[in-house]
This record gives C-alpha cells, structure tokens and sequence, in this order.
C-alpha cells in the first residue's frame, strides 16, 4: 500500500474518534479504497495496527467507543445479506468477506491476552460485528462455533465488564428451541451464580424466552438488586404472554411486585406488566381477573385493580361496563367473582377520592336501602350444605362461589352512604338477621358482625345488640304444641247433648204453655231457652278452640359446635372492635361464665380455638380477668393442638405486652388473705417478710413462663417456634424483658440452618435485631453480653449439630456492628458514658488472657482490631495495659498482628515504641492467667467508675454478667462470680432510666442462671 493509503486509514481512524464525523461516509471512503486494492495483506496489517491502539483502552472513553463503533460498521459493511437466489447456492452462502473473517480471527486470537483491556474490547468487537449484521446475515459454521466457544470461556472471566459484553456477543448465537443449547446453559449459570449485578442484568435483556430460561427469570424478580428486579419485569412484560405464565406465576408476579421495596420496581409492575397484559385482553380487566385466582388471592386482585385504577384517567374510570341495571346494582345472575370483585374495587377507589368522588359513586352504587334489600335477597339464596352434600364437589364449588360474592357484596357495605337515617336502619335490620337467622354461611359471620359494628359507634350499644344476637342464636325462641285431649273432648261432647236435649223440652212446653194461655210461664220459659242456648254456643266454641293443638313459645339452649362457634366468633370480633379502654361490663361478663369458659373445654377443637381468642382478647379489657385465667392460658399454651397453642400463646405474649410481668405479681394466689391473727411482733414480722415471699412467687411464675417460652425456641413445628421467636422479640423491643441470655438464644436460631426455609422467622428476627440495638445503648449493653455466650456455643457445638455450619466470624461481625455507637437512632448525647465497645474489648481481652492458647483468640483478635474504641484516657490507659499482658502470654502471630493494629488505634508512634520496648524487657509469665483477668475485671470497674456517675456497681455488674453468660460454656473456664447480696445491694442506675419502665420491666437473666443450673 502506498503512502497515501497508509494516510488515509490513520486518518480515518483519526476522524472516527469524533462524534461529530459522518461514519457511514468514512466507511464509505475507506471501503472505495480497500476494493481497489489488489494485495489486501498490508491494508489488513495496517488496520489492526491502527485498531490495536484503541484495544488497549479500558476506560470507556467517547473517542474510542467511536472508533469501536466505526470499525464494526466497516467490516460489517462487506456483507450483503443473502437474496433468495444466493440462497440457492451453497458456496456463496459458506463464504465469508476475506476482512470480515479476517477481523474475526484477529479477535479470536486476542480473546486469551493478559491485558483485561484487550478482552474487554474483543468481546466488544464481536458484539458489535454480530450486532451491525442483517438480520438474515449468516457465517461459516467453523467461524460460529469458534465464537460460541471463545465466548463461552469469556463469560467466566473475573472482570465483570468482559463477562458483561462476552455474554451480549452470544446473544444471536442462542438456540432457544434446543434442549441443550450451550449458550442457554451459560446463560441460566450466570443468572444464577454470578455476583455481579449488571452481568445478571446484561443476560436478562439479551436472553431468549423459552421453557426452560422463562423460571430463571422469574426467579429474577426477587434479586437482592434494585436494578434487577426492575429489568426482570421489563423483560417479562415485553416477551412473555400472560397465557404462558401459570396463575400461580401471574399470582406471585403481582403480589411481589406491586409490594416491592423499591418505587421503582413498583412503578415497572404498575405501568409495564399491567398495560401489557390489559392490551392482550383488549382492555377488558374482568378478563384480566379472570386470568387470576380472584377467590383465593382477592387481595392480590384488589392491590391490581387499585393500580389499574391509579393509572387509568378518572373519565374513563366508568366506561368500563359493570352490567348495573336500574337499580345501579348487578343482576344476581349475571354476578361472578371477577365482576363483583371489580365493583367493590371500583366502588372504594371511587370513595377514597372523598367529596371529588362522590357524584361518581352515585352512579355505579344505589341508595343504603335498595342495596341493603339487595343484599338480603342475595345472602337468603345461600344455600347451607349438609355433610352428604359437602362430599359432592360440584356443590360444594357451587356454595364457595356464591360465599366469595356474598363476601365481597358485605364489603361494599362500607362504600354506603348511611347518613341518611332510614337507609343506615335498614342496613342495620338486614346485618342483625342475617346474623340470627341459622341458614347464615359460618364464613360470613365474622364479616357481617365487623359492618354491623361499623355502623354503631357506641361500645355499650354494640355489647347490646351482639348479646341479643347471641342470645336468639343460641336460645332461640321454639313454638311447642299440644295434643288434644280425647277425655275432654268426649266430655264437652256430652254436655253439648244434654244441653241440646233440654233446649228441645223446654221449646216443647214453650208451646204447650202458649196453646194453654199461660203466658206468665212462657215467659220464664223463653228466659230458659235463651240461656240453654247461650250456654249451648259456649260449649260448642270450647270444642272448637280444643280441636286444635295450642302452640306456646320456649326458650331452648343450643350447645352443637356450629352454635357455639358462630357466637364466639360475634363475641370475639365485638371485643377486637371495642376501645381497649372499654371495661368488661354485667353483659359480656355474663358472656364470659356462659359462653367463653364453658367453651374452653368442648371437644370440638375450632370451638376450644374460637374460646381462647375470645379469652385472650377479654383479658386484655380487664387486668383483674387476666390475672384470674393466665395459669389457664399457660396451661392451653403447652397441652392442646397446635393451632389452640400458637392461639394461646399470642394471648400470653399480648398480655405481658400490655400489662408487664407485674401481671405476676397481682394473681389470686399472691393476693388471699385470711390468716389467724397473731401478736403485733408477729404480724410486723410477717409485714417484712410479705414483700419477700410475695416477690418469689412472681419469679416463680415468671420462670415457668420463661422455660415454656424456651422449650418452643426448640419446638420442631415451625409456626410455634416462629411464634414464640416473634413474641419473645416484641417483649425484648418494649423493654418488658432485658435478657442477654434470650438475645443469644434467638441469634442462634437466626442463624441456625434448620431454620433456613422459615421465611418468616429470619425476616421479623432480622428487622428485630437491627430496631432492637439502633434503639437505645441499653439495648446495646444487652447486646455485648451475648457475644461470649454466643461464641461459645458455636465452637463447643458437636459436629453433629445444625450449628457447626455456622460461620462464627460472620456472627461476631454482625455482633460488633449492632453495637457501634454511630449506629444508634439518637445517639448519646453524654460525653462522660463509656462507649460499648470499651466494655466489650475488657471482656474479650479477659478470655484471651483466660486461655492464650485457645484457637478462638485468632477471632477475638480480630474482633478487637474492629471495634470503635473511644479516646478516654483512663479507658485507654487500661486497655494498653490488657493488651500488654496478651502480648507476653499469646504465642499466635496472626493474633499478636490484631493486637498490634489496635495499639496502632490507642497510642501514636512515641508511645508505640515505650509499648513495645515494655512489652520486650518485661519476663514472660504463662501461669498469670487468672491474675491478668481479674485485673482485667478490675480496670474495667475503674474506667466505669471514674466516668459515669451513679454507677460504682458497675464492676461488680459486669462480673455478675460473664458469670451469667459463662453458663453455656459446659463449665469450663467460668470466672468466680461477684455474690448475689453485692449484685442486689449496688444494681446500677441506668436500669431504672423512667419509674414507668421499672415497675413492669423484668430482668429475667437470675431466673435463666436458675434454669441453666437446674438443667
């Protein structure tokens, strides 16, 4: 090649760098060039010349993203793509153009070169060449599989940024209608395994849609990444038919999307799958929910209903036809659970609009009246099924349905405009009979009591009417007749015919005395007649009113389970209902003795259930009820089924909430009196010891509480365990419990893999221990103390054990991260307090001199070099001193390495050199073990001392503390703990921060020693 032409190549490499330059007219110039060419050879030798300075840059600068850009467009310029009499002509479609097959080679043989730059734009070239090439464009099968396999080795590379554009450039290599495309296997392994979030992205909107990549994509929109997520529900919105996805994928699309962390993805779901999936179903959204398990998830189809909503404009919101007819109401048999679905969804988004939707609801929702005749006629043809009847499924499919539309019809309830006062009576008088009348669905109980209360305000009148319903359900009135009586019929029968038989002698001489002109004896005569006669009709009315059987009235007590059930269900959601302040009343405590006690103890176990709702949310309206019936509640809590116990339990952990476990100390039990009486010494004597032994049977109940609690952490039913992990949170967060022994026992659960697929567990106790330590540094002291128990029980735990796969060394870190003091909500804003983390280096630095040889010193060095220790001088004082000692004793260097990190921390370079030279001249001791500890203990209660008032207890405390928590060490190396008169004669300030918290709250840890001791 000429001069000229070695120019004009540089040049053209040279204008490509700018935006500006027209492309196609570069390639246009240079390609005019290389076809005239004869010897391709020094052409092709001085591009990649050219092309080897801008493969050499990694960063993604404009200049060579233009020349990247420029190159494709010029090698993919030599091929044409196949016309169909080419297509004919086998030779011509295996022949490549000799530069573009050249490029590719040059490529191919650069895709292993050290240099990540190099790889990086290889795999960028490759994607841009298959990129720019025609849609129809085919390669030489040597040439496609040599890229295939190329890539194939990219997509592993450890630079994120070449496996991104590696697997961009395989994105036309895919086979999807093949089982084993390779390209498809890689890319499934990257969706799965790869921890970068852009090369998990960078797959997803390359990847071909088919049955086996479409539940890898699924499984994408729940990604720990935002971004994700977000371009996984693009990606299904614009490939995937709703049709190819099952209910169960279009369910779980929804519900996970539309309740998203992130707005974003929420916005995705509300503005890319819901319009796509409305265009495929013309726009019909009963269609859309017909597409969707309406009767299972209707929640899920309201939260999609509401967004279709939110998106739709407010004019078009009633074009959509509901099929009302004049009454404004659906035909009952046009209703179906999409439609009526969509008319209650309709109907409150309309309503949440306030006075700007009120013209709207008229349109599409009657009058209070005409709706509530509306519902009774509908809820009356319910048919109740008996248990012949249940066992055919068509019927039984049949009743459901017709119960989810009388559900939803009870919901639009609430849309009612009941200001006017004849409508809201009649809706009243509809729900009140629906609720007395037997042939009343049990579903539909719960629902209907909740709207009937709705539409009262007042508690008393509410505790009225559900008592009167109560009553005519369980005791309804019953007509009873009686037979007619023979005896008295024939008797009636009799004096009838003798009456009649002196009528017809006295007429008989009636007649004789007027033939005779005896006119004054006629007329005694007729007298007589008359009244025989009066007397005759009489008798005559007797026989008739006897002839039929009488029917009186009577009250008859129901106990069948259907009964008791649908009455303590209306007793248990009147009491959710009421104001916790409300008091239990002369009704509902009637109720309590009738109904709920008696129920407890039924044999039909939804009965006994229902009864424990009830009891639970009775205690919480009176504490004197509470304490009377929590030994009952412990009692159900550990011997019925498991559904009756978590019930139980939720009551239990309720109260305790509520009311502390000062609810111990008031029971029954602590409060008899009637002792004989004694002499004034002696009742002074008992007057001292009250307080003592009234104390002890507090803690007694609160330990057994405290063991059942413990002995469901390790229950094998998850819901229980889960239960009680979630109770026991709630009381730690409230302050109702101050145990570091729990934190530890409920840390190990959270990272136990037994409880790896309990979803729910991991999640509340994962918000707890972040909301719990954030929220006071008295949540952090509890905190530190459990990090040594912890710790021990992981490396004492058997290799059997579900807990030797535990990493420790992650538990440490989350540890030391829940007590740092920046995490704290509002932090302290005393500068005199000691800092955590000051408190917890004594302790570690106390058992690495305990056993320097130990294998654990390795992470409570560590450990130490990650702690934010404060600059107090007395503080760091002891700490260096601590720190000396393990220096002389620990042999371990990668120990010793941790160590001297943290003297890096506390002093600067001139006290560094005093410390080391110390550390140096000073003998070794290895038998100080236990004189280094206490020491430990003791500059720990001076740096305590010396900076926080009203705390000269605190040694002594964090002595008692490591006793405490050495109990799960199996006995090894417990230090000597301080006496229980000290520890009780000198309990620090900072747990009685508020008079409030202190008469409820309950430092359970004496009670746990007691337990550990016992085991």
């Amino acid at each position: 090649m000429t001069a000229d032409g070695e120019m004009e190549i540089q040049e053209a490499f040279e204008r490509s760098q700018k935006g500006h330059n027209n492309k196609a007219k570069l390639v246009a110039c240079l390609k005019s060039r290389y076809n005239k060419l004869e010897d391709k050879t020094l052409f092709h030798e001085e591009f990649v010349h050219c092309l080897k300075h801008a493969m050499i840059v990694y960063k993604r600068e404009p200049a060579v993203e233009h020349v990247i850009e420029f190159v494709a467009k010029f090698a993919t310029s030599f091929q044409s793509p196949p016309s169909e009499e080419e297509s004919m002509e086998e030779e011509d479609m295996e022949d490549d153009h000799p530069f573009l097959s050249f490029i590719f080679n040059f490529l191919l043989e650069s895709h292993k070169a050290n240099s990540h730059a190099v790889r990086f734009r290889v795999c960028q070239l490759i994607n841009k060449l298959l990129g720019s090439m025609a849609e129809n464009a085919q390669i030489d099968d040597d040439l496609f599989d040599r890229i295939h396999q190329a890539m194939l080795v990219r997509v592993t590379d450890k630079f994120p940024n070449v496996r991104i554009q590696a697997a961009l450039a395989m994105t036309r290599l895919q086979q999807p209608k093949e089982d084993d495309c390779p390209t498809t296997n890689a890319y499934l392994l990257i969706l799965d395994n790869d921890s970068n979030a852009e090369v998990r992205r960078a797959v997803l909107s390359c990847i071909a849609m088919s049955p086996r990549s479409l539940p890898k994509v699924l499984k994408r929109t729940r990604d720990i990444k935002e971004n994700v997520r977000k371009l996984a529900y693009q990606v299904l919105a614009e490939k995937v038919h709703i049709k190819a996805l099952s209910i169960a994928q279009r369910v779980s699309l929804l519900q996970q999307g539309l309740h998203d962390s992130s707005e974003a993805v929420r916005e995705v779901v509300r503005s890319r799958i819901l319009p796509a999936w409305l265009k495929l179903m013309n726009g019909d959204v009963v269609a859309v929910l017909h597409n969707l398990d309406v009767e299972n998830c209707a929640q899920t189809a309201l939260d999609t209903l509401r967004a279709i909503f939110t998106n739709t404009p407010t004019d078009e919101l009633l074009q959509n036809t509901l099929l009302l007819d004049n009454r404004k109401v659906i035909p009952e048999e046009s209703l179906s659970c999409e439609r009526v679905l969509y008319w209650r969804a309709l109907c409150e988004f309309i309503k949440g609009k306030g006075d700007e939707g009120e013209e709207m609801l008229e349109q599409v929702l009657p009058d209070a009246a005409t709706y509530a005749s509306y519902l009774y006629g509908y809820l009356k043809a319910v048919p109740l099924l008996s248990e012949e009847q249940r066992a055919d499924f068509n019927q039984l499919e049949l009743v459901m349905t017709k119960e989810f539309i009388s559900q939803q019809l009870i919901h639009l309830t609430g849309c009612l405009d009941t200001n006017e006062e004849g409508g809201r009576k009649r809706v009243l008088a509809v729900l009140q009979e629906m609720l007395a009348l037997p042939q009343t669905p049990p579903s539909l109980v719960s629902l209907l009591t909740e709207k009937l209360l709705d539409l009262i305000p007042d508690d008393h009148r509410r505790i009225q009417i559900v008592a009167e319903i109560i009553s005519d359900v369980r005791e309804p009135i019953m007509e009873v007749s009686q037979p007619v009586n023979e005896d008295e019929r024939r008797r009636q029968q009799v004096k009838l015919a003798e009456v009649k038989v002196r009528v017809l002698e006295t007429k008989e001489a009636l007649e004789e005395s007027i033939a005779a002109q005896d006119f004054s004896r006629a007329a005694e005569l007729k007298v007589s007649i008359t009244e025989m006669e009066n007397h005759r009709n009489q008798i005559i009315q007797e026989m008739a009113e006897s002839s039929q059987p009488t029917d009186e009235e009577n009250r008859t007590e129901k106990n069948d389970p259907e009964t008791l059930l649908r009455c303590l269900t209306m007793l248990c959601e009147l009491m959710k209902q009421m104001n916790i302040k409300t008091s239990m009343g002369p009704t509902t405590s009637e109720l309590m003795l009738s109904l709920i006690l008696p129920s407890i103890a039924n044999a039909h176990p939804a009965v006994r259930n229902m009864a424990v709702l009830c009891l639970g949310t009775c205690a919480l309206h009176s504490k004197e009820l509470a304490n009377t019936h929590m030994v009952l509640l412990l009692q159900i809590a550990q011997l019925d089924e498991i559904k009756i116990r978590i019930s139980a339990l939720r009551a239990i952990i309720d109260l305790l909430l509520l009311f502390g476990f000062q609810l111990l100390s008031d029971t029954p039990a602590a409060t008899q009196t009637g002792l004989p009486p004694h002499s004034p010494d002696t009742d002074r004597q008992e007057d001292a010891e009250a307080p003592a032994v009234e104390e002890k049977s507090h803690e007694d109940t609160a330990q057994s509480i405290l063991l059942m609690l413990s002995e469901f952490l390790d229950s094998e039913v998850s819901d229980l365990r889960t239960e009680t992990a979630e109770g026991l949170s709630k009381l730690m967060y409230t302050g109702r419990i101050s145990s570091a022994k729990m934190m530890s026992r409920l840390i190990l659960l959270w990272y136990n893999p037994v409880t790896e697929d309990d979803t729910r567990l991991r999640h509340c106790l994962g918000v707890f221990f972040q909301l719990y330590a954030r929220e006071s540094r008295a949540h952090q002291e509890v905190v530190e103390e459990c990090l040594l128990p912890t710790v021990r029980t992981l490396m004492n735990a058997p290799a059997t054990s579900p807990l030797a796969e535990v990493d420790v060394n992650n538990v440490v870190e989350l540890l030391v991260n829940l007590t740092r003091s920046s995490a704290l909500i509002k932090p302290s804003t005393n500068t005199e307090e000691v800092c955590v983390h000051d408190y917890l280096a004594a302790r570690l630095c106390g058992e690495i001199l305990k056993d320097p040889t130990a294998p654990e010193v390795r992470l409570y060095g560590s450990t130490l070099n990650n702690l934010e220790l404060s600059r107090d001088e007395t503080t760091r004082q002891d700490l260096l001193l601590l720190l000396q000692q393990i220096t002389q004793v620990v042999k371990d260097r990668v120990c010793l390495r941790a160590i001297e990190k943290v003297v890096d921390q506390l002093v600067d370079s001139k006290e560094q050199t005093e410390f080391l030279n110390a550390t140096a001249l000073q003998p070794l001791d290895v038998n100080a073990d236990e004189a280094a500890t206490e020491d430990a203990s003791k500059s720990v209660k001076r740096a305590k001392r010396g900076q926080r008032k009203a705390s000269t207890a605190k040694g002594a405390r964090k002595n008692n503390r490591r006793a405490d928590s050495s109990e799960e060490s199996d006995g090894e190396n417990v230090p000597e703990a301080v006496p229980e008169s000290l520890s009780l004669s000198t309990r620090p300030s900072r747990r009685a921060k508020t008079i409030a918290l202190e008469k409820t709250k309950l430092d359970l840890n004496p009670l746990i020693d007691q337990e550990a001791n016992s085991n």
